[in-house]
């Protein structure tokens, strides 16, 4: 079945087209996701004014600071698989970092998980950064080797204080942990199992440099652009990959997707998930790895990226299962132009008629369970049904709340899933003398079943 968010091609071509002539830019490549395809894309402008060769899907930007989100992943699969945890000290792992200068607290308070949500407090770039002079060390052993002029900058959690080198230097703990270079381990763990075979560091392979799309400076005074300086920095876990749409729909559905294949559901959900506010206004609030946007009545979860001659946006929202990408060989506001054709595609999805489907049946074994449950001290009745392929708990005083019950070991004991204040805590299910389910423990608190009057 096509998706509604590919019946919009007019819609999407204008507001592309309208963006990168409002903005007197080069080009632009654009695509929308829906429901883990690519369900329309398609280039504006130029990759090359002086060529005049088009920007079209397959064209190569450089995605910039997009690339923290795969630095990001790699670290959370390593997480995974036991080789690191994120409250461990970056220290443990990187003992150069022992000579940085912490005033405002131990060196041990620049962990793994502050560096990933950008609250460490490190500072913003390596040592010698000079971005008006093109100055930038993209070599983290170079970078460790002056570890004395690194320094935490401000207290731990107390603002957003965005830093590549935190990100560079999360790339060799991903090399060193995994005691291979970091774009192999890019390469093997995460691009390669989902197909994104043009997305690459420098050096670009043959094949793939006649798809780059040049750089721009930003317009001033006329609208004849200076090329982008080509001896730039190339960077690496913290800005360094190349990427097109084609490849990118493929990195938003893997996020997107009920089997992301390289990595669990749920450790994506945990990287999706708000840590923090980064505004009075509550607009915008860092995952790890990702950020959040609030606009209007929807939350993006998103990443953009700025390089000399190009800005990037990828974005997506969840619930819908809807996601765009903004490629820019020039400086304007990628971010805009996503949400604009994200929004298009939400409310095509939102406007569609919902499918209908055949419900997984109730499981025999847990036919006892569902029912209504009551406790007394609390004047609340409890209805637990089985909506949505799960055991869920309702409160119809309490509309939100809607609890799930995933099986243990023991065939009456649950466990409360994550997203709610009993989550991790166990539901227990008591029987009587003759085998009937008579009450719920619940987290902490017993409640009765109420049997139906015959």
């Amino acid at each position: 079945m096509s998706s509604p968010a590919a019946a919009l091609a007019g819609k999407y071509e204008a507001a592309a087209a309208a963006f990168v002539k409002e903005h007197r830019l080069p080009g632009a490549a654009v695509g929308v996701v829906h429901d883990g395809e690519l369900a329309w894309s398609g280039g504006v402008g130029f990759a090359d004014r002086a060529t005049r060769r088009p920007s079209d899907p397959r064209t190569l930007y450089r995605i910039a600071s997009i690339t923290k989100t795969f630095t990001a992943t790699a670290v959370m699969q390593l997480r995974d698989a036991g080789k690191l945890a994120l409250d461990d000290p970056a220290v443990a792992y990187l003992p150069e970092l022992a000579a940085a200068q912490s005033p405002l607290g131990p060196r041990e308070t620049l962990t793994i998980r502050r560096m990933l949500s950008h609250e460490s407090g490190l500072q913003s770039e390596p040592p010698g950064t000079n971005w008006s002079d093109v100055l930038y060390e993209d070599d983290p052993n170079r970078t460790l080797s002056r570890a004395s002029e690194i320094a935490l900058r401000v207290p731990v959690h107390t603002q957003w204080k965005y830093s590549n080198l935190a990100y560079q230097l999360l790339g060799e703990i991903v090399a060193r942990v995994s005691n291979t270079t970091y774009p192999k381990y890019i390469r093997s763990k995460i691009l390669r199992p989902l197909g994104m075979t043009a997305t690459s560091l420098d050096p670009l392979a043959a094949r793939l440099r006649p798809r780059r799309a040049i750089g721009y400076e930003p317009r001033f005074l006329s609208d004849e652009l200076e090329l982008a300086p080509e001896e730039a920095s190339v960077f690496g876990a913290e800005g360094g990959l190349w990427s097109c749409v084609d490849d990118l729909a493929r990195w938003l559905s893997c996020q997107l997707a009920d089997d992301p294949k390289i990595i669990d559901k749920s450790t994506l959900d945990e990287m999706h998930k708000p840590r923090y506010l980064t505004d009075d206004e509550w607009l915008n609030a860092w995952c790890i790895g990702w950020y959040a946007r609030r606009r209007e009545d929807t939350v993006w979860i998103m990443h953009s990226g700025g390089h000399y001659g190009f800005i990037t946006n990828a974005c997506f929202e969840p619930k819908e299962k809807i996601g765009a990408i903004a490629l820019v060989n020039g400086i304007g506001n990628a971010t805009e132009l996503a949400l604009q054709l994200g929004t298009i595609a939400r409310e095509a999805v939102r406007e569609a008629a919902p499918g209908i489907e055949v419900p997984e049946p109730l499981p025999e074994a847990w036919r006892p369970f569902v029912g209504l449950y009551t406790a007394p001290h609390f004047g609340t009745v409890m209805r637990l049904e089985w909506l949505d392929g799960k055991l869920t708990a309702l409160d119809p005083e309490a509309p939100t709340w809607k609890p799930t019950l995933a099986p243990t070991d023991d065939p009456d004991v649950f466990t409360i899933e994550p997203g709610f204040r009993e989550s991790g805590e166990l539901a227990r299910f008591e029987r009587g003398k003759d085998g009937r389910v008579i009450s719920l423990f619940f987290a902490v608190a017993r409640l009765q079943r109420l049997e139906p009057v015959s």
